[in-house]
């Protein structure tokens, strides 16, 4: 039977599921606008899957990010034929990154990143002060 898992366990693997949301982001925010020859080309947003884990032995559940799919809307085609990658016809695709909504998504990863931060130090603080009354 695996150890249960500790609060640390918990807050990292949190951590590392909002680090994965912060990169994918990150990602998307680096593509916006971004043009290519052909739809299947052009860039897609993406997007982590994250899926709650439940501990029976602590009682503790946490998240991880399962996978990274692509998601959003289609890219948009849009004349332009002076561009060196436009198709025959002279349309671009350009990548449809909803560039408000990948900002707000960083803005909570970064939050959500530095909550569990805090309760790994609030946790620490707790054990080192039980540990000091126990002299």
């Amino acid at each position: 039977m695996p150890a249960p898992m500790s609060i640390f366990e918990v807050s990292g693997r949190a951590m590392s599921a909002q680090l994965v949301r912060m990169n994918t982001t990150a990602s998307n925010l680096a593509n916006a606008g971004a043009v290519a020859t052909t739809q299947d080309a052009a860039y897609r947003t993406m997007k982590p899957v994250f899926r709650t884990s439940f501990d029976a032995a602590s009682g503790l559940a946490t998240v991880d990010a399962r996978e990274i799919v692509k998601a959003g809307e289609a890219p948009a085609k849009r004349y332009d034929p002076s561009n060196p990658l436009a198709d025959p016809e002279g349309n671009v695709w350009e990548a449809a990154v909803d560039e408000p909504r990948e900002l707000v998504d960083m803005l909570d990863a970064a939050r959500t990143y530095q909550n569990n931060v805090e309760v790994m130090s609030t946790t620490k603080s707790l054990i080192t002060e039980t540990l000091r009354l126990g002299r």
